[in-house]
């Protein structure tokens, strides 16, 4: 009898709507619920932040602006001169700061330090100039050094002759860092033809096949990076901070077009130097070197200096500071010595 009702008792308890069940499944449903409240709320709120993030970058990189790397050495010493870094084919803002930062013990030896951060909008010449010419203006700038990162140096050679003839501002130097002269002087020209048909078509290269091509790019010359810098610099290069496909599409336009000729006769007392590797597997040294010297025989100061050793072999002094910052020492000291040589400090 008493066992019965026992039995009783426990099956009613186990029973879905005995107010035991339903309690238990309440506290259980609240445990539940503020556990999924919690993670939701956290992952809503770091998605949320990130497309916060992501808006304000986009929208920052609207416009073409120079970027400054603050060096205490070179900002006292000389207040009124700068290097000023035009970016390679590809350049991103954040890249452009760190080739700064690696050759800084040798260009802070003749002035402060900026980069040209291009507009996501696309690549426009005036654009870059004004932004230049506010920059000398903001830091009262009458000493100017030019370096042509790759395909900088195309730009930065046509930006020196607008400063020349509208503004009357000449530039000293401009360092060209394995800058084709042509767009013959480049080696793939498969992939180049196509991103230029399609920009001059109106069409604009996604994201995620850019993105492929990236990996597929690195993967193939895979003997210069390791596989987490494959993996890294794909991702680079898709990510919100990336340059846009439509900013990548009108560099490759603008090379594809540019004819160097033009600014024979406008560069004035501008010395023109010119680096590079024998080994570039992506620009023609040889006759890159040849087509700057032939165009500039009155500018042209220097061709001899090579960067062997350095990996990947193109323009690379984000990855190579070792062999670029004595290149860039040499060069100064040779085109523009300091008044006493002897007390110049050297910073690696």
């Amino acid at each position: 009898m008493q066992e019965g009702k026992f039995t009783h008792k426990r099956q009613r308890s186990q029973d879905p709507g005995s107010p035991a069940q339903i309690l238990r499944h309440a506290a259980d449903l609240k445990s539940f619920s503020r556990r999924s409240f919690l993670i939701g709320a956290g992952f809503s709120s770091a998605l949320a932040a990130d497309m916060l993030f992501t808006r304000q970058v986009q929208e920052e990189r609207r416009i073409t602006k120079i970027l400054t790397v603050g060096d205490d050495y070179a900002d006292s010493t000389y207040p009124n001169a700068s290097w000023i870094l035009f970016p390679g084919f590809k350049t991103g803002w954040e890249e452009a700061v760190w080739i700064l930062n690696s050759i800084r013990g040798s260009l802070r030896q003749r002035g402060q330090l900026a980069a040209v951060g291009y507009s996501n909008l696309g690549l426009e010449v005036s654009d870059v100039v004004d932004a230049v010419l506010a920059h000398i203006n903001e830091r009262k700038l009458n000493e100017l050094y030019f370096y042509g990162h790759s395909f900088g140096g195309m730009l930065a050679t046509e930006v020196a002759s607008r400063l020349r003839e509208r503004n009357g501002i000449g530039v000293k130097m401009i360092l060209l860092d394995s800058s084709p002269f042509s767009k013959y002087d480049i080696l793939d020209q498969s992939w180049f033809d196509g991103v230029v048909f399609l920009y001059e078509s109106g069409f604009q290269v996604p994201t995620v096949l850019r993105g492929g091509y990236e990996l597929g790019e690195r993967v193939v010359n895979k003997h210069e990076r390791t596989w987490g810098q494959v993996w890294d610099q794909t991702l680079e290069q898709i990510s919100p901070i990336a340059p846009s496909s439509v900013l990548i599409q009108s560099e490759s336009d603008y090379i594809y077009h540019f004819d160097g000729t033009r600014f024979t006769d406008m560069l004035g007392d501008t010395k023109i130097a010119f680096i590079g590797n024998p080994r570039d597997d992506t620009v023609n040294y040889e006759t890159a070197r040849a087509g700057w010297a032939r165009t500039f025989p009155l500018n042209i100061a220097s061709t001899g200096y090579r960067t062997d050793g350095a990996r990947p072999t193109h323009a690379s002094p984000q990855w190579n500071p070792f062999v670029y910052n004595p290149i860039i020492e040499e060069l100064e000291n040779e085109l523009f010595p300091l008044p006493r040589a002897g007390s110049r400090v050297v910073f690696y």
